[in-house]
Formats: structure tokens, sequence, C-alpha cells
């Protein structure tokens, strides 16, 4: 009982969470990018890890959802953040995707108002720090820093 007890308690207190995102660059030099109807900004496709789910599953999960698009080729890791303006505890895996179909134009709805492709020199305006940070270390080839 007792160390069931324990187990709950650093499961509710300690408990990890953990998040995909994906930079999907098309060979027109272009990144696709999200606009929630929830919060300000642009940000690269992804979302939280379910449980009983894999990174690649989410990864898959939350690019069908978020843009219609269908991974094709290797999604290479590029880095695991630290993202303590969440929680203390979350993390997100930041992946990188050259191999991809679009299986079509996704419609807005409360969730996501609008997504694109977008030159990686004009990025849309409200387009996070986060997002930008990520961009710029993934296509300067600058090693992943460790917080988001």
């Amino acid at each position: 009982m007792l160390g069931g007890l324990l187990h709950l308690y650093f499961r509710l207190v300690r408990g990890l969470t953990f998040g995909v995102r994906a930079a999907v660059l098309n060979e027109r030099n272009e990144v696709f990018l999200v606009r929630h109807g929830y919060i300000p900004g642009w940000y690269l496709p992804g979302g939280g890890v379910e449980v009983g789910e894999t990174m690649w599953d989410a990864l898959e999960r939350e690019l069908a959802e978020e843009g219609n698009i269908a991974i094709k080729g290797p999604a290479i890791l590029h880095g695991i953040f630290f993202n303590g303006r969440i929680s203390r505890r979350d993390h997100v895996a930041v992946f990188v995707i050259r191999s991809f179909v679009v299986e079509g134009v996704r419609q807005p709805d409360r969730e996501i108002a609008e997504t694109g492709f977008f030159p990686l020199d004009r990025l849309p305006e409200g387009t996070t720090p986060a997002t930008r940070r990520r961009l710029d270390e993934i296509i300067a080839g600058k090693p992943a820093a460790a917080e988001w």
C-alpha cells in the first residue's frame, strides 16, 4: 500500500511531459508552420506524446492532424529540449523531415487556424522565437541548444 502511494505521489509530482515537433522542409527551402486558434504565433507542427504512444507514432499523428502530411522518409532527430516555460518536467523532441507527401489541404478549425509552407528567409510575422531558434540551428548546422 505504502509503495503504491509513493509511486502515485512521484507520478503526480514528478511526472514527465514529452512532446514532438517537426521541421518539415520542402525542396524549395520552405518550412511548414501552423498557427493555432487558441494562442498567438506560428509554430512547427507537433504536440504531446500520449500514454503508450511512441515518439514516431506521435509525430506521424500530429503531422496528419495538423497538416495532412504523411512522412515518406527518415525523420532525423535534431535535438531534445527542456521546455521550462511549460513546466519543470517538459521536454520536446524536434525532428527534421525532408521526405513527405501533403495528402490534402487542411481546412481551418478551432485548433488550427492556418497552415502553410514559408520561405526560410521570409517567415511570417509572429513566428515564435523558439521556432526561429530551432530553424536557425537546423539550417546553419548549429548544435541544438539544451533549452527550448
